[in-house]
């Protein structure tokens, strides 16, 4: 009997300690595994729990909060790391609801990781490979206020899954909005979306938010075809002169004008624009055969990758009405496809009801072209100063890029004080032409000059000297350091220059040829600095009152020039008359980019390779 009551005793000693020791065990393991910790107060940096850490960082400083103002567009580059001598596991997540009008989320791309799940990702000890993983944030802050996302951390053991807190939200992949969804979503407060055509919504209004910056040229968009939504695009400005036809008769299909829109030479406007395939419809439709008084639907089509505007379109980005209050109207005289009902012109104008002249005669171009529905908005708030910027054409780092790689259209910091802003016009033989932004001025006013005793550009036969040639190769590229540095000077190669006639009923490839059976006359040589043709790239006006001489000769002693006023877009003129200068260089093909991103705003710097 006292056998089995010791037996007893021990029997319940022996299961004491054991449940001691499990206790024990248990209690050390729950001590260490719900050593969990969150980073939600904005002045916590790093935050430890028995020996487990982390540390968050954004854009490379300490911190947790993403400001962004109204307005604005912002990405960061947030950096969660493992301090800990073990492995661990983190989630991380953004604190409470977003505001209305924001939108926040991940984006993906090389060296860059996608935020985990709820239950965390492991991550490795300090000092080895998987550290920190780095995530790009994108918040776009469309509402009226600025705005501040706190972001939550959480830590724990790597074999125990994490739990989100109530108040905490992963982000979410974020993909680019279309074209389209960004202008339906609005135009701001001078803008309305006009929805009362049934193929086509437009845009309305005296200056909407619909500036679109692509392949170096401010573009405005005109309207969303609704089969499909694709955007018609017209460019703000005039990129050049030319004739429309020589029949006189409105016919787009084969006129000098589509020829120029669709050229694929270094000449043509197609072949100047970035990879048209990738950011195009290349099967757009355009009005054939000018119809009269504005017509929404045409009678017969054409398929080109660029057009132009009709009036009808003219018309319905106006509100429906002539209009010199409209967004559409830029104070300048350019082609379109259809009359606009009230004269017999093919022109938009100030008002779009003046009549000018008729086909044969020289007038601005304004390109119309359709961008793919696919096509995506990566960042701007579509102003003038900051307009929408297209995935693809958003090129941000391109220092060591070659110049002779970029895009006719866009800015470069060249020259000398108030004349140091040029663009990129084309590449020819290697090289990169470009043509100052406006024309010259000197001291604030503008330089006017005749052209010469001779309407040739070069000496004539009785030696006779020719003003404009003397001044851009003498005063303005060798004799002086007004214009250009030393080191800029040392960039330029001979330019390449034509002079052959182009007259009324002409087209615009007349200006540029060399030893063909036409003539061997129109090459003139190389020159360190010479002046744009006409139909050629960047030789259109940008506001008005901005004459000034092309080289092309129109007939014995006259020369194409704009007009000071609101007129004629390339009529000719004795060379004896004084007109703005507006000089082209080339550059070598080793100039390099070592700064900016080619707009206006921020232009490329360059220097020798």
């Amino acid at each position: 009997m006292k056998k089995m009551l010791l037996e007893t005793k021990f029997s319940k000693i022996y299961m004491l300690v054991v449940i001691i020791l499990t206790l024990l065990i248990v209690g050390g393991y729950f001590s260490y595994a719900m050593f969990t910790v969150n980073k939600e107060k904005s002045n916590a940096i790093s935050i430890v729990t028995g020996t487990l850490s982390y540390d968050l960082s954004i854009d490379g400083a300490v911190g947790n909060t993403l400001s962004v103002n109204s307005g604005e567009t912002k990405e960061f580059t947030v950096t969660l790391s493992n301090p800990n001598s073990r492995i661990a596991r983190f989630n991380f997540y953004y604190v409470g609801a977003l505001p209305d009008g924001v939108s926040a989320g991940y984006v993906t791309g090389d060296g860059l990781s996608i935020p985990p799940l709820a239950t965390g990702v492991n991550l490795e000890a300090d000092g080895s490979v998987g550290a920190s993983n780095v995530y790009k944030i994108k918040v776009t802050n469309n509402s009226a206020s600025n705005i501040t996302i706190t972001l939550g951390v959480q830590v724990g053991l790597d074999y125990n899954d994490l739990t989100l807190p109530s108040n905490g939200h992963l982000f979410e992949e974020i993909s680019d909005p279309t074209v389209a969804e960004v202008l339906l979503a609005g135009v701001g407060e001078n803008g309305a979306i006009d929805t009362s055509d049934k193929d086509q919504t437009f845009i309305t209004g005296t200056d909407p938010n619909n500036y679109i910056w692509y392949s170096g040229k401010l573009w405005r968009a005109v309207s969303i075809d609704t089969s499909d939504n694709s955007v018609k695009l017209v460019s703000q400005n005039n990129i050049s002169t030319l004739s429309y036809n020589q029949n006189g008769d409105g016919t787009f299909v084969g006129s000098y004008i589509e020829m120029w829109l669709n050229d694929t030479t270094e000449s043509g406007f197609l072949a100047n624009l970035r990879s048209p395939e990738k950011f195009l419809k290349m099967d757009s439709e355009w009005l054939s055969k000018r119809q009269t008084g504005v017509v929404p639907y045409p009678d017969s089509v054409s398929v080109n990758p660029v057009g132009l505007l009709t009036a009808y379109e003219y018309t319905k980005g106006c509100g429906g009405k002539y209009s010199s209050a409209c967004y559409l109207n830029n104070g300048l005289y350019s082609w379109i496809l259809s009359e606009n009902g009230l004269t017999n012109a093919g022109v938009s104008s100030v008002a779009l009801n003046v009549s000018v002249g008729n086909d044969v005669y020289a007038m601005g171009v304004r390109p119309a072209i359709n961008l793919k529905p696919t096509i995506t908005i990566s960042s701007g708030t579509g102003t003038n100063d900051d307009p929408y910027r297209l995935e693809g054409d958003n090129d941000t780092n391109l220092s060591g890029t070659l110049l002779n790689t970029r895009f006719s259209g866009e800015y470069i910091r060249f020259g000398i004080g108030e004349n140091n802003l040029y663009r990129i016009v084309s590449h020819e033989n290697g090289g990169t032409k470009i043509t100052t932004d406006v024309p010259l001025i000197n001291n604030g006013t503008d330089l006017l000059m005749e052209f010469g005793d001779s309407s040739e550009f070069y000496f004539n036969a009785y030696g006779i000297s020719n003003t404009i040639h003397d001044f851009l190769n003498n005063t303005f590229y060798k004799n002086s350091t007004l214009y250009l540095s030393a080191d800029q000077k040392n960039m330029v190669q001979p330019t390449e220059l034509y002079i052959g006639t182009v007259g009324v009923n002409e087209s615009y490839l007349l200006a540029k040829y060399k030893d063909t059976s036409m003539t061997t006359e129109a090459y003139l040589g190389k020159f360190n600095v010479g002046l744009l043709r006409l139909g050629e790239l960047m030789a259109g006006q940008n506001t008005i009152n901005e004459s000034f001489w092309l080289i092309t000769p129109y007939q014995t002693n006259e020369l194409w020039v704009y007009l000071d006023y609101v007129g004629f877009l390339g009529n000719s003129q004795s060379a004896n008359y004084k007109h703005k200068v507006k000089p082209v260089l080339t550059l070598k093909d080793d100039v390099i980019i070592t700064g900016g991103i080619g707009t206006k705003n921020d232009p490329f710097e360059l220097s020798v390779q």
